[in-house]
């Protein structure tokens, strides 16, 4: 339980933020569809301050499209935390796309996990069309000795409802989008969201920001609200240990 909170209060207001854990976010600037620029990231640092935020995990984007390497990020993220001097934590992990590149990255374990003890693996397919081989591909990442981590699986609206019981059965993970109890990306997402919260297969949250504007929009919408906020019961063991 993340606590109770005042339901008189904007959400952005409550305390559901404060000492809590950013797990999926493109504020990394300048390497993906997210932030541009350094002025810009820093912008969001600081707006993440006013919240409360402790700790940020950076995940931008590797896909055949973005074929990011680790090296390249891990020089933009030593940029980001030289010039940012506030006092949230700043750790670097990606959102993999399962691709071909993915398949190459894994088999060469050129990659950047999630979590502290480095064995979780954010991973994302398409929002619409399932990859050729999605289950096989969860199992070749935990044969790897990592554990799945599906981004926003309450967006891939191509999974039927009991496929997410069989991905959850097989020891996939769940991060949930705030903007998707938002209702900002559309009401089919919504409904599978308050599924899968329901049904309690959420272990992480991630603002996945893009742009400020658009995630200070999501706290704003009255479908995100407190009584939304007392059912999470996210494991942070999982991650932080």
């Amino acid at each position: 339980m993340l606590g109770l909170f005042n339901k008189k209060k904007n959400f952005a207001s409550t305390n559901f933020f404060v000492g809590n854990t950013d797990w999926h976010c493109h504020i990394l600037p300048g390497v993906d569809d997210g932030i541009g620029t350094m002025d810009d990231a820093l912008k969001v640092l600081a707006y993440y301050e006013t919240l409360g935020i402790q700790t940020i995990w950076l995940t931008p984007h590797i896909m055949e499209d973005v074929p990011n390497t680790p090296d390249f990020l891990r020089q933009r993220f030593s940029e980001l935390t030289e010039a940012y001097t506030g006092p949230i934590r700043l750790h670097l992990a990606a959102e993999n796309m399962l691709d071909t590149l993915f398949d190459e990255r894994l088999k060469r374990n050129e990659l950047l996990p999630l979590g502290e003890r480095g064995n979780f693996l954010l991973v994302e397919t398409s929002f619409y069309n399932p990859p050729f081989d999605l289950m096989e591909e969860l199992r070749r990442i935990q044969a790897k000795g990592y554990h799945p981590m599906l981004a926003h699986p309450e967006r891939y609206l191509y999974l039927q409802m009991e496929q997410y019981d069989e991905l959850h059965d097989m020891g996939v993970y769940f991060q949930v989008n705030l903007p998707s109890l938002a209702g900002l990306y559309g009401e089919p997402q919504l409904k599978r969201a308050h599924y899968l919260l329901k049904k309690g297969y959420y272990h992480l949250w991630g603002s996945d920001l893009h742009r400020l504007a658009g995630f200070q929009k999501a706290l704003a919408q009255k479908t995100l609200t407190n009584r939304i906020l007392e059912q999470l019961s996210f494991n942070y063991e999982l991650v932080n240990d």
